[in-house]
């Protein structure tokens, strides 16, 4: 018989057992894969992060497998064609965020070489390993969260609170907020 794992609390249900125990925390340096989970993190902003795994996979046939260059061409019909889209979450700002979100992400590209050296400088290219006993020591957001933030926000980005740029670093590995006895801690 095999033991069941010890996960982080959150970690409830099939697919979001996957997602913790195969992505969540994982250090990521694809640039398009960066790009998609910033995407993803600001388009679950008020809502929870099931409901956007759910849809991951219609995320990515509206929005052409999160390529930036495509996205950053869309057009008012492209936006019309998403908003009529029952895969995604069919909210304005958050789709025209990620027109507007496409376009800052590639000139940081042009002036880091890749998203991935501009966003991993913040950490010096190491994760953050926190200790946290249990996720209600896990905070919303860090110094270097609003740091972030800030950063992104100056540079013409949108959906991109502390809060929304935490839990873009948990996701991508730039911080390991797994508690102590989880087996991915």
């Amino acid at each position: 018989m095999v033991k069941p794992q010890n996960r982080c609390t959150w970690a409830q249900g099939p697919e979001m057992i996957k997602y913790h125990d195969s992505e969540w925390g994982i250090p990521v340096h694809n640039d398009k894969k960066l790009f998609e989970m910033l995407i993803l993190e600001g388009a679950q902003a008020g809502l929870s992060w099931s409901t956007i795994l759910k849809r991951r996979k219609t995320y990515r046939a509206a929005f052409d497998n999160f390529d930036p260059k495509k996205i950053s061409k869309y057009t008012q019909k492209d936006i019309a064609r998403l908003l009529s889209d029952e895969g995604i979450i069919r909210n304005r700002l958050k789709i025209k965020s990620t027109v507007n979100n496409a376009k800052q992400f590639l000139l940081i590209q042009q002036e880091f070489d890749s998203f991935d050296r501009y966003i991993w400088d913040f950490v010096q290219d190491m994760p953050i390993k926190n200790n946290f006993k249990d996720m209600s020591d896990v905070p919303p957001s860090t110094i270097l969260s609003d740091m972030i933030s800030k950063d992104l926000k100056k540079r013409g980005f949108s959906f991109v609170g502390t809060t929304i740029v935490y839990a873009f670093m948990q996701a991508v590995g730039m911080t390991n907020d797994h508690i102590k006895n989880c087996f991915k801690h």
